[in-house]
């Protein structure tokens, strides 16, 4: 257990704030895409494309903010339902031109009824977990955090750091037997391992990371994770790695795909 740790260093900034100022830091995401891919990264940050929000992605965000942040912030961020049809007593659906036109009026994202009720249930969840009462008992959601790591300017935005056991960052799935697969899949001990050293620049020190995984469909099954000091130090090790390349890449002016050259496959 550490002691209080100061966390007055942080930003406190919208969402949009931050990723507006993405094009001047590297973040853990810009950093999996140049891992995967060096081109992959130099074109998103060159030519970033304008995407609309996807339907998982705008759920994971309101998830997110009901859970860490409460009702009172989710309904300054999100509307819910939509304008009733008097034929029915019962909202249009999201597909209307009635819906449309309504959620247009607004200037926030539109959850539906049935999106919204999954979502409490989700909340509800999480506070039946007690490691995941613990660890969100008390702390700071969505700080902000810029510091010069590997010679490149960097920028973290941490779901919630409690005050004395470090980062702890909610994710959502769709089934929990297999998380710890989805883990290693989207590449989240990388992840986190990036926030730690970033944090760490701030700090001083190196803080503990958790994971709180909720699933999003029945159950509604919530798990915590501690990621091993061990699997942290290997992931950040890989991450200085490829830091290292794209400072080549950013040198050399080259970007390669990481297919340039023919492959054995020699594995049934």
């Amino acid at each position: 257990m550490f002691e209080l740790i100061d966390f007055s260093f942080l930003v406190h900034e919208s969402a949009d704030l931050y990723h507006a100022k993405a094009k001047h830091y590297l973040s853990s995401h810009q950093l999996a895409d140049f891992r995967k891919c060096p081109q992959l990264y130099y074109r998103k940050k060159t030519q970033p494309l304008t995407q609309e929000e996807s339907p998982a992605y705008l759920l994971g965000r309101a998830a997110h903010v009901l859970i860490l942040e409460g009702f009172e912030r989710f309904r300054e961020d999100f509307a819910v339902g939509g304008p009733i049809n008097p034929r029915t007593g019962r909202p249009f659906g999201p597909a209307t031109n009635a819906w449309m036109e309504w959620a247009e009026t607004l200037s926030k994202p539109v959850l539906s009824d049935s999106q919204f009720a999954m979502l409490v249930r989700m909340k509800e969840s999480v506070a039946k977990q007690k490691a995941a009462v613990e660890l969100l008992q008390y702390g700071i959601p969505e700080g902000v955090v810029r510091a010069d790591y590997c010679g490149l300017p960097c920028q973290i935005r941490i779901d919630w750091l409690e005050t004395s056991r470090g980062i702890v960052d909610l994710k959502t799935c769709d089934d929990l037997t297999w998380f710890e697969a989805d883990s290693r899949r989207y590449g989240y001990a990388h992840q986190m391992a990036f926030y730690r050293a970033v944090l760490s620049k701030a700090l001083g020190i190196y803080v503990p990371v958790h994971l709180i995984a909720v699933e999003k469909k029945e159950p509604y099954r919530c798990g915590v994770w501690q990621l091993s000091s061990e699997v942290l130090n290997l992931a950040q090790k890989e991450n200085e790695q490829a830091i290292d390349r794209l400072h080549a890449c950013i040198t050399n002016d080259s970007w390669p795909t990481g297919y340039e050259e023919p492959r054995v496959f020699d594995f049934f």
